[in-house]
Formats: C-alpha cells, structure tokens, sequence
C-alpha cells in the first residue's frame, strides 16, 4: 500500500540510495524515505506541526535532516493508512514548494 501509494502521485520516481534507503522522489528531490532494514520512513512535515508530531509515540526527529521539518517514524503502523497518506501528500507538496514555478504548475493539482 504505502510504495503503491507514493507512486501514484504524478511525477514520482523511486530510488535506492545510501545502501538501503527507498527515496520517493519529484523531480529528483526527496519527500519519502523508507528504510528497507528496518522498515522506518522519513518525510517532510510542516514545520508548526513538527513539536505536535514528535510528542507521540513511534515519532521522532527524522535523523540527518533538517532540524523540525522532517519526521521519522519507527513503521508503517505509526500511523493509520488515511493518515499515512495525507502527510505523504503533504510532504511531497512541501518539497514541490520548493521547486521552480515551471515545475510546480507541470504538477498542480
């Protein structure tokens, strides 16, 4: 469910990096990690929901990123799926804010 997921939204591509990290990715950037040892994932959270986030159980700061805007979380179960779905959502459209306008119109919703 969760990779079925990730790759349906329009313009992701996966990739493995850092020898066991499946990244979904738009345009080349990083809005989902997934750890194929351990089963944990990273994503992009928006900042003022980042302390809310991290105060529940199986959630923390996603290691080696940016301070308050990434989560990790321990497994897939952290989470219900509708939940799971709409903060991937959300972090993808985080990461697409990012882009250039050229890029961010080629994926409006």
């Amino acid at each position: 469910m969760f990779r079925d997921y990730c790759l349906s939204l329009p313009g992701t591509t996966e990739e493995v990096k850092w020898e066991d990290n499946l990244c979904f990715m738009i345009e080349k950037k990083i809005f989902v990690m997934s750890s194929l040892g351990s089963g944990s994932l990273a994503m992009k959270c928006n900042p003022e929901e980042f302390e809310e986030l991290v105060a529940r159980d199986g959630i923390t700061q996603a290691w080696h990123l940016a301070k308050g805007q990434w989560i990790g979380l321990e497994n897939l179960d952290v989470m219900n799926a509708s939940e799971l779905k709409a903060r991937i959502a959300e972090s993808r459209k985080l990461v697409l804010a990012k882009l250039t306008k050229k890029i961010r119109e080629k994926y409006a919703d």
